[in-house]
């Protein structure tokens, strides 16, 4: 029920501190001829996303039934039918532009075996072999609201994270800003280690308004603001619209999985075609513990050190790779630069590219093909080694017109992910951009 759910939540966060600790300017880190490649995972839901989820027993509810409110102050306010449909109980209520779990949905007795706070995650991350973890609770959850850096469940997830962090693992904290009432554009987006944050679902907050904040949120401290696309369709986002240089190198991700395996390709393409510059992302999507046990998909970085200025330097600056596979090696350099560069224009481009799989002794593992794609989604060249768990590729493209390049790889077995199908890509690299 609502009221025992809600008087959970409400504990939670006055358990903690109040007290938002000193925020450290952001800063981003020198680039070095050494790269090391990490694995994790940039989208993840706690308890704090109360309103769905494994902590919740499994019900006949479905929707979201909003509440609107009426400017006349003789009118009373009226339950919208939202996206209930065929006379069901709603799923998550919406009050105010706060998210609540519908009035019929039950808290499990043992939640916390399925849906932990952020230090769960941190800590089974941990324990699983992740790198780094991000948690990106959905804003607009109640127990957020209204939004103020002194919230306590804001307050919580960055103490969780700070406290979790250490030489061999790296956890951040962020949120997921989740446009869905337009009428400017919808979509979701994660916003990474920023001091503050928004709720979507206020009325006047919208794209152009998130886009235009974005460029003065300071830093949560120890690495710069980033943000992220989420499961974008094709031609979300109001169609790729608002974009400007300050607002492209702030959103520098996207993400081309999302889930374990579901696949953005054709947002993916649209977007870089409509001139943002964003590398591949997975974002598992997790909304309980057991996705961080059960998903084998991964976002890579392309970092100079395990530390969360580096990682998030990485994310800045696009070194990033999605993979269906849960530890592939994978890296390029084109005219010397690393993938995730602009380059000074020219019309060669001489690619070095190194993909490499440590399960040597799994065939589905071996390399099977690798693409070159630029503008539009059109494949430049594709290479298809002879059987083997490490590949070097180093063609030369002659182009005169082309914005952006980058690569996919396939390997034998499609992946680590349920669906795995060999005659489909498992990775996407960042592109680089010829600087037309």
């Amino acid at each position: 029920m609502v009221t025992s759910t809600a008087k959970l939540y409400a504990s939670l966060s006055f358990i903690v501190l109040l007290i938002m600790p000193a925020l450290l300017s952001g800063q981003t880190v020198k680039q070095s001829s050494s790269y090391h490649i990490y694995a994790g995972s940039t989208h993840a839901h706690t308890i704090y996303t109360g309103s769905h989820g494994e902590q919740l027993e499994k019900s006949d509810c479905k929707g979201i039934l909003v509440f609107e409110g009426n400017s006349k102050i003789d009118s009373p306010g009226v339950w919208s039918s939202g996206y209930v449909k065929n006379g069901a109980c709603p799923a998550i209520l919406i009050v105010n532009s706060s998210q609540f779990p519908g009035p019929q949905t039950v808290l499990k007795p043992d939640w916390n075996k399925y849906q932990g706070q952020p230090s769960d995650h941190y800590s089974l991350a941990k324990e699983k072999g992740y790198d780094f973890y991000v948690t990106t609770d959905h804003s607009q959850e109640y127990i957020f609201n209204p939004p103020d850096v002194s919230n306590g469940a804001w307050v919580a997830s960055h103490e969780q994270a700070a406290a979790a962090t250490d030489t061999n693992f790296i956890a951040i904290t962020g949120y997921e800003h989740s446009e869905n009432n337009g009428p400017k554009g919808e979509g979701h987006i994660n916003v990474i280690n920023s001091a503050g944050y928004l709720n979507a679902l206020v009325p006047g907050i919208d794209l152009p308004y998130l886009y235009g904040w974005l460029d003065t949120v300071s830093s949560a401290g120890d690495g710069p603001v980033v943000a992220s696309f989420n499961h974008p369709g094709a031609h979300q986002y109001n169609d790729w619209a608002y974009r400007d240089p300050k607002i492209t190198d702030i959103i520098t991700m996207l993400e081309v999985i999302n889930s374990n395996n579901k696949i953005h390709y054709e947002g993916f393409v649209n977007a870089l075609d409509k001139g943002w510059k964003v590398s591949p992302v997975c974002g598992n999507d997790n909304h309980g513990l057991s996705g961080i046990k059960n998903h084998t998909s991964r976002t890579f970085v392309v970092a100079t050190s395990k530390t969360k200025a580096a990682i998030l330097d990485a994310m800045k600056n696009r070194r990033t790779y999605a993979s269906l596979d849960q530890n592939i090696q994978c890296s390029y350099t084109v005219n010397g630069e690393i993938m995730g560069s602009t380059l000074n224009k020219g019309d060669v481009f001489k690619f070095n590219i190194s993909i490499n799989d440590p399960d040597t002794k799994d065939p589905d593992n071996k390399i099977t093909r690798i693409d070159i794609v630029k503008d539009g989604g059109e494949v430049v060249q594709t290479y298809n080694p002879a059987s083997g768990y490490s590949v070097k590729w180093n063609p030369s493209i002659h182009d005169r017109t082309s914005k952006y390049f980058f690569v996919r790889v396939w390997n034998a077995g499609g992946g680590d992910a349920p669906g795995a199908d060999p005659s489909k890509p498992i990775v996407w690299l960042a592109p680089v951009w010829t600087g037309r």
